[in-house]
Order: C-alpha cells, then structure tokens, then sequence
C-alpha cells in the first residue's frame, strides 16, 4: 500500500491538534494581524468572490474583521477539523480543498485572495503562487504571508553540528516566491522579509510546540531516537529558532488601479 500524499498527512496531523490551534499558534496569529492591517484600508473591487487560503481556523479573516473588514471571505482548507474551529467558516462559507489542485473554478476573477502559513505546505509552492496571481480579477488583491528558507538557521545548525539529517520542513526560497509574484502578473504594494527569534527553552521544548499545532509534518524520516539525541545535544541554548517571514501584497493590473 502507497503512503498517503503528504498534503493528507499535513492534514491529518493539524486536524489531531486542532483544538488548541488558536490558542497556541501565537507567531501566526500575530503575523495574520500584520496582514490584515496590510488589507485594512485596500480599496478591494466591488466584484468578484475573497477567499482566505488555508484558512485553518480562521486567523486571518478574524484579524481583518477586528480592523473594519467585515466583508466575508471563503474560508478555504483541506483540514475539517480546523474548518470546525472556524468561526467564518459558515454552511456557505466554507470549502474543504487541496491546494494542491490549484483553485476551484469559483475563485475565477478574484478579488482577493489571502493567505498566511500555508504556501510552505504544498507540492510546488511557486506553481500555486503563480496560478494564484493568474486567477485575480484586474484590480484585484493578493496578501501573501509564508515562512521562507531563512528559518530555523539554529536547526540546520544543530543538525550539521551532530551529523545527523535535518529533518525540518523544505520552505520555500522568499527571493523565488517574489519574483514570481512580481513577474508580469502583480504590482507588489508591499515586499518585506521578516524576522522573529523566539526562546522555547530547549530545541526540544521547540519541537514539542510544532507538535502541539500539528505543524511537525515533514518529507524527510524521522530521526532514530539516537540521532534526535544528538540533535538535542548541539541545539544552542536557551532553545532559540529564528523564522524568516515573507509579508507580500500585490495588485493585478487594471485600468483603475491606483499607483
């Protein structure tokens, strides 16, 4: 029998842990909030279907409706379990979907798509960035907040250190995801790389809080007990990651938009 694809372990895991999510994932929380301040005063067209994607359980569109945007917005994931949690996540409001098959056809001419933490997730990051440019109506909105390659710098370090694989999650490079927001398909409105450090007390302190949110899902196996112990061993204290953060916010062109 064939492994699941990965976008169903990904789901599978966030779904065991979905209760605490919100309550736990407070770097994502606070960089929903970045993005929808980003959003708050956007003059987004009248026409065409929002669409929060990889909505999980519904960050982003509560941070913008705690900044004026009230309109509502397509909460959009493959987990049901964080759609479950969702307070924007209505009968009508809600679709479960695999990103990786792109967009459904009634995200056609859209105008705005967000999404935060959950790029970093798919097969092919950079194809879905670009056909998620390509399904904006002119004039229409991309906000855009994904973990990029610069993260976890003291993993890999840790790793190298201890001759064992660094088992983290593959991100996406942010220079890759910006030139293909930029080439020919968005007007980037805001392009910044951010940088957050926080202390989790040990490497292991950090490893059990991506487990806690259900984000521990990786393409590469897992290392033997002894390995995570060398691992362990060289993780530099007090147990500090660092995350690299691309903040993007982009306009398709159309005759009315603005400069």
């Amino acid at each position: 029998m064939s492994a699941a694809p990965f976008s169903q372990r990904v789901s599978a895991r966030f779904g065991r842990h979905a209760g605490p999510y919100s309550s736990q994932a407070r770097l994502q929380q606070g960089v929903a909030w970045r993005l929808a301040h980003l959003c708050a005063a956007l003059p987004i067209p009248a026409a065409g279907p929002r669409a929060d994607l990889g909505a999980g359980s519904g960050l982003v569109g509560q941070a913008l409706g705690g900044q004026g945007r009230l309109e509502p917005m397509l909460q959009l994931d493959l987990c049901p379990e964080l759609l479950a949690q969702n307070p924007l996540a209505g009968p009508d409001q809600r679709l479960l979907w695999d990103l990786n098959q792109g967009l459904p056809e009634s995200l056609q001419q859209a105008a705005l798509l967000s999404s935060s933490f959950a790029l970093q997730w798919l097969d092919e990051p950079a194809t879905q960035l670009r056909h998620w440019c390509s399904r904006l109506r002119p004039g229409g909105w991309l906000a855009l907040a994904v973990p990029t390659s610069g993260s976890f710098p003291e993993w890999h370090q840790a790793a190298a250190a201890a001759g064992v694989p660094c088992s983290a999650l593959a991100l996406p490079e942010a220079k890759v995801l910006e030139a293909v927001a930029g080439q020919g398909e968005l007007e980037l409105r805001h392009c910044q790389r951010l940088q957050f450090s926080r202390n989790y007390g040990s490497g292991l302190g950090f490893l059990q809080q991506l487990k806690t949110l259900g984000a521990s899902a990786s393409r590469c196996d897992r290392l033997a007990p002894g390995q995570l112990r060398q691992l362990l061993g060289h993780w530099p204290a007090p147990g500090r990651v660092s995350w690299e953060v691309l903040l993007l916010l982009g306009q398709r062109p159309g005759p009315n938009c603005q400069p």
